[in-house]
């Protein structure tokens, strides 16, 4: 049925109503008329029951005797009798009822009572046998009982035939309820599944999971339902991983902001404080102390352009500004930039260069430095006191390639994964004194992409990180030959 269209399941679903019906039902009636005959078989008196029985009272009542003639025993000689085919009176020595079932006079005189003792005789269509009660010797009283010779049936025989009966008789209709209740539930069933797939598949989309399978194969209009709701989450997928994305890195963006600004804000407000309480600072502290709020508003500010041009590079389509750099006197005058800063903390910058990187080069500056600034710095923060770094620039034909080593402690399996991801800072980085907004090789990359270039990063042979980029080779004189 699973196969089968809707419509041919629901005509399958009422024909297997309909024959599971008539089959129980036909069943039904055949246990019926087994019980029937059965219990006809086993509930019927034969003509001389209540006859056999009589031998039996006539024991007992010899037995009891005188004792009869108080009503009080009169519950012990009706359950000597077996059914209700005997009735009986007991009767005094004139003939006289002194209780009993049966109501009605048999003896108007004494002598007629005494001349039926111990016979048995017709009255009324009934038989009745006469048992005296003697005493001293004198008849003093006596028990008729009367009876038939026909069949007849047990007590409770009427009430079981007549629920045989009506049961019967009524059982289409509960088959015809209880198999619909049955089949319907199965039918239900089948369409039930699917539908539960679909809409634990809506609830995943709603809650932006689109990593889900709808695991549901048939080839009715429920399984192309599926396949077409399976189609439709792909093409979602597609069309909602970006503005998804575009909207997690939105808020992991405030959230990196709001990390990052929390300890420069709160030096600045700090030391505002400070000025504010106190009357008496002298010129050394006050230039100090406002040396310090000054430098973690440049860092505070910096952490805001830094967001906003990665939000720039994502959402702009920037094209490359070519301009005709001399690219050995860009990368000496970078060094410079970067040689006190790296003086302060005893480490050994150096610059090494292979090919003529003296001739005039087609390059983006403004992106080539963002570049160097990001490797660099992050280099200069991880190199510990009296390391070194080194920058060695290669030109060739085709691309200029730049590797940026230093002696610190390199990256870890995990930064080797991971540090081109937005964000990604890594524990000890996240934990450092300046606050990092992880977006620095991530930046590096984008840059390096719109430079048509690759990047990766390595560690060095005796240790340290290593970033390592390349860009096409724009020189002068190539693209005048390509132009010719």
């Amino acid at each position: 049925m699973k196969n089968s269209s809707l419509v041919t399941g629901f005509r399958l679903t009422f024909v297997w109503i309909v024959i599971a019906s008539i089959t129980a039902t036909v069943i039904t009636y055949g246990l019926a008329a087994f019980i029937y005959i059965k219990s006809q078989y086993n509930s019927v008196y034969p003509a001389n029951y209540y006859e056999k029985q009589i031998p039996g009272i006539d024991t007992y009542i010899r037995g009891k005797n005188i004792e009869l003639l108080s009503n009080s025993k009169e519950e012990g000689l009706r359950n000597a009798i077996s059914g209700d085919g005997i009735i009986y009176q007991v009767l005094d020595s004139s003939g006289k009822i002194l209780y009993g079932t049966n109501k009605k006079r048999i003896f108007t005189a004494k002598k007629e009572l005494i001349n039926r003792i111990n016979t048995t005789f017709m009255n009324q269509g009934n038989f009745i046998h006469v048992v005296p009660i003697i005493h001293d010797g004198n008849i003093v009283g006596a028990v008729t009982l009367s009876y038939q010779l026909r069949i007849s049936y047990t007590k409770n025989n009427g009430f079981l035939m007549i629920a045989v009966i009506i049961i019967a008789l009524f059982s289409p209709f509960f088959y015809v309820i209880g198999f619909t209740l049955l089949f319907s539930r199965m039918f239900v069933k089948t369409i039930n599944v699917p539908l539960q797939l679909l809409m634990e598949a809506s609830q995943k989309i709603k809650e932006k999971d689109l990593d889900f399978e709808i695991d549901y194969q048939s080839e009715n209009e429920l399984g192309r339902l599926c396949n077409a709701f399976s189609e439709m989450k792909e093409e979602l997928k597609c069309s909602l991983f970006t503005q998804w994305k575009l909207e997690q890195e939105r808020i992991e963006m405030i959230e990196a902001l709001v990390h990052d600004l929390k300890t420069p804000l709160s030096i600045i407000k700090g030391y505002s404080e400070a000025l504010m309480d106190s009357n008496n600072l002298d010129e050394k502290k006050l230039y100090m102390y406002l040396n310090i709020i000054i430098k973690n508003v440049e860092k505070s500010s910096n952490l805001v352009q830094q967001m906003q041009y990665t939000s720039d590079l994502e959402n702009r389509d920037l094209q490359l500004q070519l301009k005709q750099v001399n690219l050995l006197d860009f990368l000496e005058r970078k060094v410079r930039h970067y040689q006190l800063q790296a003086e302060e903390r005893a480490i050994n910058l150096v610059l090494k260069t292979h090919g003529d990187l003296g001739m005039l080069f087609l390059i983006d500056e403004d992106k080539l430095e963002r570049i160097l600034d990001n490797i660099i710095s992050n280099s200069l923060e991880h190199t510990h006191i009296n390391g070194r770094i080194e920058i060695f620039v290669k030109a060739d034909n085709e691309n200029v390639s730049y590797e940026i080593c230093d002696s610190g402690k390199g990256f870890n399996l995990i930064d080797l994964d991971r540090a081109f991801d937005k964000f990604y800072r890594g524990d000890k980085s996240r934990k450092s004194k300046g606050g990092h907004s992880g977006l620095g090789l991530y930046i590096v990359k984008q840059l390096v992409e719109q430079l048509q270039g690759t990047i990766k990063i390595k560690n060095g042979s005796h240790g340290g990180a290593c970033v390592i980029f390349t860009h096409p080779n724009y020189r002068i004189d190539n693209d005048l030959e390509k132009g010719s």
